[in-house]
């Protein structure tokens, strides 16, 4: 296999993260809370739910991972195409790439299809933090060795840190990159509005932050794109080198564990305990996928994820965007007498099937959007 040729397994573990997010955790929630069942409501269903402030459960990690996959492909695309076109054009590739995802954050979250100047946001969406976390980490990868990428990144999370203790507390609303959020995005914060006296207010339930956020997205991102440097750089031994992404998953599962003593984990604001902790799970996940499908060879019967790995992009706004319930409604709205509070799960389990064959059609027919 030629050294630039990603993996079967990143595809694979993308799909997955994009499967949960789009397909498996809506009707699997409808379904657990139809059941009301208090042993399954305890765990499962607390799983498939984000953590109210402290703590990282397996529905926070969907967001880490979709940043984690988007800096693993890094050092396949980025050293290539500066190669063959030089600093200038990557950059202007980056940019480029840069700003749709930007766009595209707006029109998922920013209320940008309301039409309604009053409900835009800036900075709030998923798509915005891959954005700016793929921008700071580009010059990490074209110009930095890997153990210099290492540094930035605990360098970065010690700047991070350093505010976040030293000004605020670790409150909701009392954190540093809460207050500078709601400093520098005023109005265009997500959860403020204008008052009539001309004055902000913001929302008591938006705890999400981003611009002092950034610094650790691009971490994440980051962490990623060193474990893309060591499966493009580890096919003369793939065993090897799923050992080693085994080992730094531990490694940096014990360091976030130890560091949540110190600051806690919280994945609204993306604390840098946080960053470590979910960038081990992340390492865990790409070493078993890798070491399953790229090392042991089991690589028939994962074509389905690939419908989503393979458009990430497409499957997350689709599903963030477009409502296919209303197709299902019409066409099956008479089973609802016979269903009762199981029709709701019936829809939402249309709406994630509907998105799963537009993506297999799409990925049949080679079509990729690419951003």
């Amino acid at each position: 296999m030629n050294d630039n040729k990603r993996l079967l397994s990143l595809d694979v573990l993308r799909g997955f993260d994009l499967l949960m997010l789009v397909g498996l955790q809506p009707v699997l929630r409808h379904a657990l809370i139809e059941l009301d069942c208090q042993a399954l409501n305890d765990t499962l269903l607390y799983q498939l739910d984000h953590a109210e402030w402290e703590g990282l459960r397996v529905w926070d990690m969907v967001m880490p991972l979709f940043l984690f996959m988007s800096g693993v492909t890094m050092p396949y695309s980025l050293p290539k195409y500066r190669t063959l076109n030089g600093d200038l054009r990557v950059w202007q590739r980056v940019l480029k790439r840069f700003a749709l995802l930007f766009i595209l954050g707006m029109v998922v979250q920013g209320n940008v299809l309301a039409l309604d100047p009053d409900r835009v946001y800036i900075y709030s969406n998923t798509l915005q933090a891959i954005a700016v976390g793929y921008l700071l980490t580009v010059p990490l990868v074209l110009y930095l060795k890997p153990w210099q990428q290492l540094a930035t990144i605990f360098a970065l999370l010690v700047i991070y840190s350093i505010p976040m203790h030293l000004c605020g507390d670790w409150s909701a609303q009392g954190n540093f990159a809460c207050m500078l959020d709601k400093a520098v995005l005023g109005r265009f914060r997500d959860g403020s509005v204008l008052a009539a006296d001309g004055s902000v207010q913001f929302a008591g339930w938006y705890d999400y932050t981003w611009i002092w956020s950034s610094l650790t997205f691009c971490c994440t991102v980051a962490f990623g794109s060193f474990a893309g440097y060591m499966t493009k750089n580890g096919n003369a031994n793939r065993a090897a080198t799923a050992k080693r992404l085994f080992v730094i998953a531990v490694v940096l599962l014990l360091l976030g564990w130890f560091s949540g003593m110190v600051q806690p984990i919280v994945k609204r604001i993306w604390s840098a305990s946080m960053v470590l902790y979910s960038a081990g799970w992340c390492y865990l996940l790409l070493a078993m996928f890798y070491w399953w499908i790229d090392v042991k060879g089991h690589k028939r019967g994962w074509e389905w994820l690939q419908y989503y790995g393979c458009n990430a992009i497409t499957a997350y706004l689709i599903g963030e965007i477009v409502n296919f319930r209303c197709i299902a409604s019409s066409l099956l709205h008479g089973t609802e007498q016979y269903l009762d509070g199981w029709y709701p799960v019936l829809l939402t389990a249309c709406n994630s099937l509907l998105l799963f064959f537009i993506l297999k059609l799409m990925y049949k027919h080679r079509l990729f959007l690419k951003v």
